[in-house]
């Protein structure tokens, strides 16, 4: 049964606005505009995509399936740089069940998953070196954390990044040093 009346359709995002979209990275919503797509008016974003210079239309009543979301708060962007730094539980040795359970993470799009990928990959690489599938997924959560961080927080990426592998770094069991400790 077809709506009678031709109201706008509401949107969650607005135009200009920030988004994030899985395993693609923060794009701005350039334009909200309405195609005919298989006999019947479909209203879409369109989302500039700029650490991959791509441009995609994501029809509007798809954009939840496909996990596009708003840019984490400030807090949820240090809630994740703390969790980079933290314990980590030890990954599968077999490195295709890794994989998958890894994607898998980023598929879901949130930022402390992608942040879990990234800690994992990381101490994983140190002990043994990752294999190619496995470190361009890496670096492709590490630049998908790098990039909404930087944006959340109003930093620049460079800067971010190194307070990303500044955590990662950290001994999770030493309490932080403190200046005044010389004795």
């Amino acid at each position: 049964m077809k709506k009678a009346s031709k109201s706008k359709p509401s949107t969650t995002f607005q135009e200009k606005e920030q988004v994030v979209y899985p395993l693609q990275g923060v794009g701005q919503i350039k334009r909200i505009f309405q195609r005919e797509f298989k006999g019947e008016d479909t209203l879409y974003y369109e989302i500039y995509l700029e650490v991959s210079d791509m441009t995609v239309f994501v029809p509007v009543d798809k954009a939840e399936e496909l996990g596009i979301r708003a840019i984490v708060p400030k807090k949820e962007a240090d809630s994740a740089l703390s969790l980079i730094a933290e314990d980590f539980e030890p990954v599968p040795a077999d490195w295709k069940m890794r994989y998958q359970m890894n994607l898998d993470l980023l598929k879901q799009g949130s930022i402390q998953d992608i942040a879990t990928v990234v800690r994992a990959l990381y101490h994983r690489s140190k002990v043994k070196e990752l294999p190619i599938l496995e470190r361009k997924l890496f670096d492709s959560a590490l630049k998908l954390l790098v990039d909404e961080v930087s944006f959340s927080l109003n930093k620049s990426k460079s800067d971010v990044e190194e307070l990303v592998f500044t955590r990662l770094e950290s001994d999770p069991k030493k309490p932080a040093k403190k200046t005044a400790e010389k004795t």
